[in-house]
């Protein structure tokens, strides 16, 4: 290709980027009303109602009270949830192709390598260098990533029924979190290269170590520092049932003396609650799509799993795992590297990996490394997750109050996955799984009425 030619094709690119968000703007509605707000809220008719009465009547059988659960949802709603969450594996594919595709854009385009020279050539600092390069490298990837983030994270969620916010404030919170990108990832990045100039053929265990430094430091400053810049958290009114949770997390080691809502149906439809934090930043955080949309006991059996979460140190234990996913990740990411560079290096004007040119190449290898790790990583939460569904069904003793609370997430999980895809694809497990695991609970621990 020319260079003429090459230069149209990403002044296109970045036009259709932009084009995109103009194009939204001014055909979807800026504002919303409570109505509105309350319209996009997942249909009563998705899963059926059901009351104390059909309750006290489900077989003592796990398995037939569990299928009596997912004989509730709606056939419709099934589907779309299947399709939704079907449609997302897709996505983590197209998501790598095109990551992908930046990564050759930023190596191969004269324009790129143009920019990367700029960044290199205002100082004989290379912490500096690294530095201005990995801002660049992260806004320029946000920028040509830009449409298929339009469609994923607005159009899609909006089409599914799971999103409330107008593009202009969506939009917002997408530059807001640019911001934190260009900075944190550029200081990461910085770190990544000090490292690397060190020990240019050891980097790749010293590297691993910088990563997950970062990641302990923004777990702990993160619910206090980043995700206050996207929702309202405030105190839960004093009632009956914050005494319940607050005593809840006391009794079962988690340091906490308030328990927090925060505004997230201002974004979604979604139910959820976290228990997160490390280093004293510990709390506990109700959703108000799950106060206003649940009852008591569904409440109580969502907080005595994240509280399991907490408890049985899930946290410090994932860290360390992702800890050793990464550092074979970086091992892998060197070799490779290695050999692309020697072979490829010199079209792509890099010459050796402490060049901070090389990062598009770290990124690609490292997310083709990702991708393939996704299943492993998968089943290290998905474990953690079913461990977190029996210590809450022990604490809050509450398994029809899980069950109920489990049909809502219907709403954009699978219900009911084979073994295979499972494994593969679900972060928690299927929906089935943790019904009848509940019902289990149910026979065996509570006395037949």
């Amino acid at each position: 290709m020319a260079p003429e030619a090459g230069h149209a094709v990403w002044r296109a690119w970045f036009a259709l980027a932009f084009l995109c968000v103009a194009l939204l703007t001014v055909a979807l509605p800026q504002r919303a009303s409570a109505q509105e707000s309350a319209a996009r809220a997942p249909s009563a008719s998705d899963v059926r109602a059901e009351g104390d009465a059909w309750r006290a009547a489900l077989p003592r059988d796990p398995a037939a009270a569990t299928q009596a659960y997912l004989d509730r949802i709606e056939p419709e709603a099934g589907a779309r949830s299947d399709a939704y969450f079907e449609g997302g594996q897709w996505l983590q594919l197209w998501n790598l192709l095109l990551g992908l595709a930046i990564a050759w854009a930023l190596l191969q385009a004269r324009w790129a390598q143009a920019l990367r020279r700029r960044c290199t050539a205002w100082t004989t600092r290379p912490f500096l260098q690294a530095l201005s390069y990995g801002a660049l490298y992260v806004a320029a990837g946000w920028l040509l990533g830009l449409p298929l983030t339009v469609y994923q994270g607005f159009l899609r969620e909006h089409q599914y029924g799971m999103a409330t916010q107008t593009l202009a404030a969506w939009f917002g919170e997408q530059l807001i979190g640019l911001a934190l990108s260009v900075v944190l990832g550029a200081l990461l990045i910085a770190a990544v290269y000090a490292v690397i100039r060190r020990a240019p053929q050891r980097w790749w265990i010293g590297g691993a170590a910088v990563v997950m430094a970062f990641t302990v430091v923004g777990v702990a400053l993160a619910p206090v520092y980043i995700e206050p810049l996207f929702n309202t958290y405030k105190p839960l009114a004093d009632t009956p049932l914050k005494r319940k949770i607050v005593a809840m997390a006391q009794a079962n080691g988690v340091p906490v003396a308030n328990v927090y809502e925060f505004d997230a149906s201002r974004q979604t439809t979604r139910v959820s609650a976290n228990v997160s934090g490390l280093f004293g930043t510990a709390a506990v955080r109700l959703n108000d799509n799950l106060l206003r949309r649940s009852s008591e006991p569904e409440i109580l059996a969502v907080v005595g799993h994240e509280i399991g979460h907490y408890a049985m140190n899930h946290i410090p234990k994932s860290l360390l795992q992702i800890g050793l996913v990464i550092l074979v990740g970086f091992g892998f990411t060197a070799a490779a590297v290695k050999g692309l560079l020697a072979r490829f290096g010199a079209r792509w004007g890099v010459g050796a990996v402490q060049e901070p040119g090389s990062l598009p190449l770290l990124a690609a290898v490292l997310s083709v490394y990702l991708y393939f790790a996704t299943p492993l990583l998968n089943t290290m939460t998905r474990t953690m997750e079913l461990e977190a569904d029996l210590y809450g069904l022990n604490l809050a003793r509450e398994p029809d109050g899980e069950a109920e609370v489990l049909l809502k997430l219907v709403q954009y999980r699978k219900a009911d996955p084979g073994a295979l895809e499972e494994a593969l694809f679900f972060t928690h497990p299927g929906t089935r799984r943790r019904i009848e695991n509940a019902m289990r609970w149910k026979a065996q621990m509570l006395p037949a009425p």
